[in-house]
Order: C-alpha cells, then structure tokens, then sequence
C-alpha cells in the first residue's frame, strides 16, 4: 500500500499544562480516559456506545481538549512527555503523529488490531497513520476538500466537473470571463499549508522530499516544477483578484460565504459546508435556490489528465505508552472506530469516516449525497508532510506564501526552501 509521512516537533522538557485526568476508582470496571477534538457531542455519544458495549469491562470517560489544533498538540506532548500515565486514547489531528510517534509516545499497536482497524479503510487515512511504514494510530474519521461548484456558473462556461475533472486553470478562466470569484483559503493559517501542498502533490511533486530525515537533512522538494506550477495558481489567483479582496484572510468559513453570494463560483472546502449551507436555507438567512444550483466533485487538477491529490484531514486515535491500560485501551478503541460508529459519526456531526464501508449507510447517504465522491477523494488525498518537524515546515509556507498576491514561481519556491531549510537547521527563527 503507498505510504507517506507528516507531522509535529516535540521536546520533553515542556511543563504539564492539562490537569491530570481523575483515576479510576478502586471498584468498578477500569475507567479509560478519552482526550477527544471539540465536536457536537458526537464522541462522547460513542463513548457512551462503547461503554455499554463492554459489558463492564470498562468504562470511557471523554475530555476535550483546546478548540485549536496548535493547542491541542502543545497540551498532549507536553503530558506525554512527563510520563502521563492517565493518558488511555487521543484524538489525534494526523500532523500530529510522527512528533507523537517518535519519542515513543505512542503504545505500539499489536498486529491483530492493526489487521482489524485497516480492513477496508481508504487510502488517504491509512496513509495518515502511518509512520516509518508502520501503523502508529488508528484511523476515525477522515476529511478531505471538493470542488463545490455554481451549476448555472460551471453551464456558462461549458464544464460538467461532475462527469469531467477540470483543471485549476479551468475554474480560473470561468470566474475571470463572468465576472465571478473563487472560494480559496489564503489566510496566513494551517489551510494555506493544505492548499500549498494539495498543488504541489497534485502536480506531482512533494514539500518534502524525505520527511523521516533529520532536522538538518531535510531536503524541501519545492524548487521543482510542482513547486512552480503550485506557486503559479496561487500568485495568479491573488493577482488578479480572483480570490476577491479578503482572499488574504479568507479561511474556511470566509470562502464558504464568498461562495454562497452572488458573486460566488467555485470553491475548494472540506464537506462541512453543506450542512453549513442548508442549516442557513432552514434558518431562513439564504434562499434555498443556492442549495439547488450547488454541485459538488472531485479536487481541481493542476496537470490535465493526472489525477489531483485533494488535502486529507481528519483525526486519527492515539493510545498512550503510558497508559495502564493498554490492552483495554485497544479493545475500546477498535470499538470507537466500528463502521456503523463512523456511519453514525459522519450523519449527525458532519465528520466524514475512514471506513470505505461507511459511505454506504442509509442514514449517512441521505444527509450527504455527496458520499460516493468523499469516499473517492479520500483515496487519492495526500497528507500534509508527515515529519517531526512539522510545525516547522507548516509555519514556514505560511511565511513565505503569504499573501497569495505577492506569490511568484520564479522567486517563492526559492525563497521557501532557503527558510524553512535555515530555520531546520537553527540559522533562522519563525
């Protein structure tokens, strides 16, 4: 199975910031401490499934941890790396992982369970669990961006990208000829780092060409035709005004309602913006005419022909070394990731599953018609790069992409791999 890297820096010295978790009682069934991601309940509800399940093995408990992903990923090292033995499972966003994995953080996952947690997975979250070729987190929910589309703007141009891929520089031409404006993410944030390396994986290339390295052995894959072609889409769209004026601070949401106004055209967003959008048609605050002309398909290709590798998200469990209860942990955490759990998780709280099996549940084909074509891009997503040094690498793209208008294939590229390679290697601060 193809598999890549990416991920986050951890040191060890790093005080404990979390309160510890309460200890299981000294009767009663073992209780395991669930550090999940902010939702609308819906991990907690399968904690809940999961608990009734055990039959008084065990007993989960949830704690959810900081709404930003930096923050969640200071507060886990800093508790993995004094030994915190409350630690039983994490949510894990999948940057995350190699920083996690490395010092040892991570419980190993016995054979039988990995046989058990892959079967039928998509590619993409097998690809975002994995680490040194070895399965080091168990993958949940799985994310990843569409093209989300205007009918009538798509008509007017002569596309159907629900029956034909089209090409970055398609949806560019059709919103310059009407008058339209694309749904991107430039903002000096992570999303810009996913757009960033969605371009250049889709073009054939990688930000890191050897992302197990060392610090200072990485070697960034940016100074590359990929690396061009990616800087070319951007600097073109902030240039000539494509991404609109906002299109420097424009994050998910922004782009979402850029695409919901009457300018809106295309737009490349993760799923969440179609229950966004009918949740507003039902409140009355957008006509429900938009529902009607959104369509939906795969990633735009960068090179005509080859297919796109759309970003990849989601969240991943960890299990903590530390934990007393490793063997409970796995077992509840195999649990956790059961397909009709994923199903479950997917229809009532938007989070799209890691199980292919998933896609096919009624309940999640009713609130998602755009199931069949999550499930296809998450078998050609690519992860973001998957190193220890992440942090690193993400905020050193957002450095010097930013702001898309002052992007240039001639000299970012360039100008990229020298930072983030000097900040690698200690010569530079971010």
């Amino acid at each position: 199975m193809r598999r890549r890297t990416r991920g986050l820096a951890v040191t060890a010295t790093i005080a404990l910031a979390l309160p510890l978790a309460a200890c299981a009682s000294e009767q009663g069934p073992p209780v395991l401490s669930w550090y999940t991601n902010p939702d609308a309940g819906g991990q907690a509800e399968i904690a809940q499934r999961c608990t009734e399940a055990a039959g008084g093995a065990y007993r989960i408990e949830t704690s959810v941890l900081p709404r930003d992903a930096a923050s969640q990923r200071e507060q886990l090292a800093r508790r993995l790396a004094a030994r915190d033995a409350s630690i039983d499972i994490m949510s894990l966003d999948p940057p995350f992982i190699p920083e996690l994995a490395e010092p040892g953080f991570l419980a190993p996952i016995p054979p039988e369970v990995a046989a058990a947690v892959t079967e039928d997975v998509v590619q993409g979250a097998l690809d975002g669990a994995t680490w040194k070729d070895e399965l080091v987190a168990i993958p949940f929910w799985a994310n990843t961006q569409l093209l989300w589309y205007r009918k009538s703007v798509a008509k007017e141009a002569g596309l159907d990208p629900a029956k034909t891929p089209v090409t970055w520089q398609q949806v560019m031409d059709a919103a310059r000829e009407q008058d339209k404006l694309l749904g991107v993410q430039g903002a000096k944030a992570e999303s810009l780092t996913v757009w960033v390396n969605a371009l250049v994986e889709s073009a054939g290339g990688h930000v890191l060409e050897n992302p197990e390295a060392p610090a200072d052995e990485l070697t960034l894959g940016l100074e590359s035709d990929a690396g061009k072609a990616a800087a070319e889409i951007i600097g073109t769209i902030g240039r000539d005004g494509l991404g609109g004026p906002g299109l420097p601070t424009a994050d998910e949401n922004a782009s979402m309602a850029l695409f919901q106004s009457d300018r809106g055209s295309f737009m490349v967003n993760w799923p969440f913006v179609w229950s966004a959008t009918n949740a507003a048609v039902e409140d009355g605050t957008l006509g429900s005419e938009l529902v009607d002309d959104i369509g939906w398909a795969l990633y735009p290709q960068v090179t005509e022909g080859e297919d796109a590798r759309p970003p990849y998200g989601g969240i991943n469990l960890g299990v903590g070394a530390f934990s007393a209860h490793t063997d409970l942990a796995f077992e509840a955490a195999q649990c956790i990731v059961a397909p009709e759990n994923q199903a479950y998780y997917f229809a009532t709280n938007g989070n799209p599953p890691a199980s292919a099996k998933a896609y096919d549940d009624p309940e999640v084909r009713k609130a998602f018609p755009m199931a069949d074509v999550i499930r296809e891009s998450l078998e050609q997503a690519a992860p973001r790069p998957q190193t220890p040094y992440y942090n690193e690498v993400s905020v050193g793209l957002q450095e010097t992409w930013h702001s898309p208008a002052d992007v240039d294939p001639a000299t970012t590229p360039q100008r990229s791999s020298d930072f983030i390679t000097a900040v690698l290697r200690g010569e530079a601060l971010l």
